[in-house]
């Protein structure tokens, strides 16, 4: 089963231009949200981004942004496991969930 969370929402970013291509993003991520193309990393899929941070600890050269613990998707599973509403901080001004 391929995991996916909310659509659009997702902090990270990557800074091409500054990447090295060393892969250490791709060998700690979980969901294979990171390949590999002409010798420099690319984001194949940010939907399926938990935002865990581990890519943007691990980046060298500090290419990788993103708010690790924060987030729609973080927001979920931590409802989920206290059993209360998800809440990430949206207003319904922004419609992001």
């Amino acid at each position: 089963m391929e995991h996916k969370y909310l659509k659009n929402v997702v902090t990270l970013s990557l800074d091409v231009n500054q990447c090295i291509g060393c892969n250490m993003c791709i060998n700690v991520c979980p969901h294979e949200v990171f390949t590999t193309s002409d010798k420099k990393v690319q984001i194949h899929n940010k939907d399926k981004c938990m935002e865990c941070g581990a890519c943007a600890k691990n980046c060298p050269v500090a290419a990788i942004d993103v708010k690790s613990g924060v987030g729609c998707a973080y927001a979920i599973i931590v409802g989920k496991i206290t059993g209360r509403e998800p809440d990430c901080g949206c207003s319904d001004e922004i419609d992001c969930c």
